[in-house]
């Protein structure tokens, strides 16, 4: 009876492990299944900050708490090295959307923990590498992408901090797309000045939002521009781009293997 019992755990522990960490079919569909999930959550947060939050909406949050508490358990549980998992960013963002979805949240009395739920968009860098295993276009264009990922991620948030920081006080602010235009025009300094925040925290998020947003966006800007290149480390050198048709290390002259779809 111990021993059936005994490993039952360990069943259950090698079944999720084929699920977040396989190379089976089934695991590649539970994967982008839980990035589907994430893409569905943000869009939530966003819907319901158009209307008031009643029963149905603590319901739902209810229910996306307790995928992501679930989930949560399952990713420590499986996790080879428990304290570096512990202070990785997403898993901060994880717990905090936690407490924000399981949180009676009606009538925004704690409202900014609502924003909190942006950062599950902190999970898209965990899903990089099987991006890049799976689709031959995301290793030819793994720094665009990147650059561009990085550029929504820091608007979503910031429409985040925006709205949960402004909507209660800033009459300009009345929903998140209020928050998201103010965010995108600060960001590109078209500043039509339509929207602006107040007080001094206000200001503040503006400086932030004008300066590292800009830098995200040249940055997208210059990967968009410059030539083509892909990643195929040197291995006499180590060199990580190369032009596309290379055959030998533009640095050291080694030889380098450069996987192509052929035709």
């Amino acid at each position: 009876m111990t021993t059936t019992r005994s490993r039952q755990p360990t069943a259950l522990i090698d079944r999720l492990r084929s699920l977040y960490e396989g190379r089976s079919r089934k695991a590649h569909r539970f994967r982008y299944a839980l990035l589907i999930f994430d893409i569905v959550t943000v869009l939530f947060v966003i819907a319901t900050s158009f209307s008031r939050h009643g029963l149905a909406v603590e319901l739902l949050d209810s229910l996306f708490g307790l995928v992501i508490l679930l989930d949560f358990v399952a990713r420590a549980v499986l996790a080879k090295r428990r304290l570096r998992f512990f202070i990785l960013p997403a898993t901060w963002a994880d717990l905090a959307a936690i407490v924000s979805f399981l949180l009676p949240l009606a009538g925004e009395g704690i409202g900014f923990l609502r924003v909190l739920r942006t950062v599950r968009l902190l999970r898209t860098y965990q899903l990089l590498a099987r991006l890049r295993a799976d689709f031959p276009v995301f290793r030819r264009h793994e720094d665009v992408m990147l650059a561009a990922i990085n550029l929504v991620v820091f608007i979503f948030i910031m429409t985040g901090i925006v709205y949960a920081t402004q909507h209660e006080g800033n009459p300009q602010i009345n929903n998140y797309a209020d928050a998201l235009y103010f965010t995108v025009t600060a960001l590109t300094t078209t500043g039509f000045g339509d929207i602006t925040l107040t007080g001094t925290t206000g200001r503040l998020i503006s400086v932030i939002v004008m300066i590292f947003g800009v830098t995200l966006f040249l940055r997208l800007a210059q990967v968009l521009f410059r030539p083509p290149k892909v990643r195929a480390p040197c291995k006499q050198c180590g060199l990580l781009l190369h032009e596309p048709d290379a055959i030998h290390c533009k640095h050291c002259g080694a030889p380098v293997r450069i996987e192509t779809e052929g035709g």
